[in-house]
Parts: C-alpha cells; sequence; structure tokens
C-alpha cells in the first residue's frame, strides 16, 4: 500500500467515526435535519482539506508535493459524500441551501459530478506533480466548479 491508499484509508476511516458520531446524535433527530447536518459535515471537510491547497496555489503556503496530493486525494475523495444529504425534504431548516436546487435537482447533481470529475482530476495530477505552477490550471477548474453550484445554490 502506497502512502496515497494509506492516506485514503485514514482520510475516509477519520470521516466514518465523524459520520457515524455524527448519526449516532442525530437520532433524536428527523431523517431531514440529519441530512442537513450530514451534508454541512461533508463540506467543512471538503473546505479543511481545500484551504491548504487554495494557500499554496496562492503561495501564502510554501508548496509541499506530499501535503498537496494528500490534500487533493482527500478532496476528490469526499466530494462523493454531499449528495447523500439533499434528500427530499431537506430544503427546509438549518441549511445554507437555496431552493432552487429542489427546483433544478437536475442542473445541481450535474456541476456536482462536474466538481467530483475536477478534484479527481487534481487529485490524479497532483501525484505526479514536480512543481505548484502545473497543479494551477486544473486547481482553477476545481475552483471553478465550486463557484458555479455556490453562485446558483448556496444561501451568503
Amino acid at each position: 500500500m502506497n502512502i496515497f491508499q494509506k492516506t485514503l484509508v485514514i482520510a475516509l476511516g477519520v470521516a466514518s467515526v465523524a459520520i457515524m458520531s455524527n448519526v449516532v446524535a442525530n437520532e433524536k433527530k428527523s431523517p431531514e435535519e440529519a441530512a442537513i447536518e450530514y451534508r454541512k459535515d461533508a463540506f467543512h471537510m471538503i473546505a479543511y482539506h481545500f484551504g491548504p491547497l487554495a494557500g499554496m496555489v496562492k503561495g501564502e503556503k510554501e508548496y509541499n508535493a506530499a501535503d498537496f496530493a494528500k490534500n487533493a486525494e482527500a478532496v476528490a475523495t469526499l466530494s462523493k459524500f454531499p449528495m447523500n444529504g439533499f434528500i427530499e425534504g431537506s430544503d427546509k431548516g438549518d441549511t445554507e441551501a437555496k431552493e432552487e436546487i429542489w427546483k433544478n435537482m437536475d442542473d445541481f447533481k450535474k456541476k456536482m459530478e462536474t466538481f467530483q470529475i475536477e478534484a479527481a482530476a487534481l487529485a490524479d495530477s497532483a501525484k505526479t506533480a514536480t512543481s505548484i505552477d502545473t497543479l494551477k490550471p486544473q486547481f482553477g477548474k476545481v475552483g471553478e466548479s465550486c463557484k458555479a453550484c455556490h453562485k446558483e445554490y448556496k444561501k451568503d
């Protein structure tokens, strides 16, 4: 098992523990409330791993190939989780999701799939990158895919 696989296993383990502890805590919540919390947690975990990538791309943080690859792999993996939290009825409550998501679910799903594809491509590129400059274009695509959803579907 290489370093990326080990990191992925650890990241998935941590995510699973966080999600499972949330599930236990959510037993007292409605399925819709639990779904909202689940997707918020998933997006927070993505942001946690995306932040260091942005810092390196912007030159605010020194480029470290191993750290970049680890965080890019985590973002790619975690990008698959949020859709599970967009269940019917979870459009109401303590959510940052606009009602347009449910009116345009096919478009929303397409944008989420684009995010997943771009995040996976960044993770793949990061495995062999020799400089931050080679990663900037793909990082930009990931960022644009995030902004596409935020612009239309996230409350400010």
